[in-house]
């Protein structure tokens, strides 16, 4: 069985609804608090760097099971300029926002399962996962 959800970025207030979507699906499939504001901090990195870099994309969530495990796989996708230097933006503490840097490292590091794919001039997707320990 698969649970797909998504949100549209398209504005600044919707960064918050792909949060608040997320967290709701994560406790309803099982996860603690902890991990609940793992993925909702993941999710806004995600939503803003569409909203920041793109302008517009979406989020989109779907409920992964399989025999032993079930989880929640997050892909954040655009159409925008795409990411010039992927090495680069793996950097912790790399921001060209001016933010904190945590960035996609952060994303990383918060998820079990993280995949960047970006082609200048046609868009980034990323995919990631959190399973439920």
């Amino acid at each position: 069985m698969k649970t797909k959800s998504q949100v549209q970025i398209n504005k600044e207030w919707d960064i918050v609804g792909a949060r608040q979507m997320g967290r709701e699906l994560a406790k309803e499939i099982g996860f603690g608090t902890v991990d609940q504001a793992r993925i909702a901090t993941a999710i806004s990195e995600l939503a803003r760097n569409i909203y920041l870099y793109a302008e517009k994309g979406a989020v989109t969530f779907e409920i992964e099971e399989d025999l032993n495990k079930k989880g929640l796989k997050i892909v954040a996708s655009d159409q925008g300029p795409g990411i010039a230097d992927l090495s680069k933006v793996m950097e912790d503490g790399y921001s060209t926002s001016g933010g904190l840097g945590a960035g996609l490292p952060g994303v990383k590091r918060l998820m079990d399962y993280f995949d960047i794919v970006s082609e200048p001039e046609s868009g980034t997707t990323i995919t990631t996962i959190k399973w439920v320990r």
